[in-house]
């Protein structure tokens, strides 16, 4: 990723941190790594932990954030809350996966869209 670009996604993601803590998410991590991939962030709001998946596209070409969130993404997103509970030892938790949608700007985002509970999470996934 050239350094332009990850510039930008990192000024989403703290753009993303400040809209959610303004929404009254509390944001738990940042960047959560594990040698599955990365979780941007986790936040809690009320009893739920929120998964959130931050996008950000300059442009609207090829759908723009919306389809950068993909099945195999989520797939992705999916095994890696597991593996953040399994590492917590959180059981019975609430749990969802939001987005935070960003585009525009040069060197900052625009324009923000949050979809709340992006998708679901197919039974057979369950197996935290």
């Amino acid at each position: 990723m050239s350094g332009e670009r990850h510039t930008f996604g990192q000024v989403a993601e703290s753009e993303a941190e400040r809209y959610l803590r303004h929404k009254g998410y509390r944001i738990l991590a940042r960047n959560v790594r594990s040698p599955r991939g990365e979780v941007d962030l986790i936040a809690q709001v009320a009893d739920v932990l929120v998964f959130v998946e931050v996008k950000a596209r300059r442009t609207s070409a090829y759908g723009g954030a919306p389809y950068a969130v993909d099945g195999r993404k989520q797939a992705r997103l999916i095994r890696l809350a597991g593996h953040y509970l399994s590492r917590h030892r959180l059981q019975n938790r609430a749990c969802r996966f939001d987005v935070v949608l960003f585009k525009g700007g040069a060197a900052k985002p625009t324009e923000i869209e949050h979809i709340e509970n992006a998708f679901e999470v197919p039974g057979e996934d369950l197996r935290w």
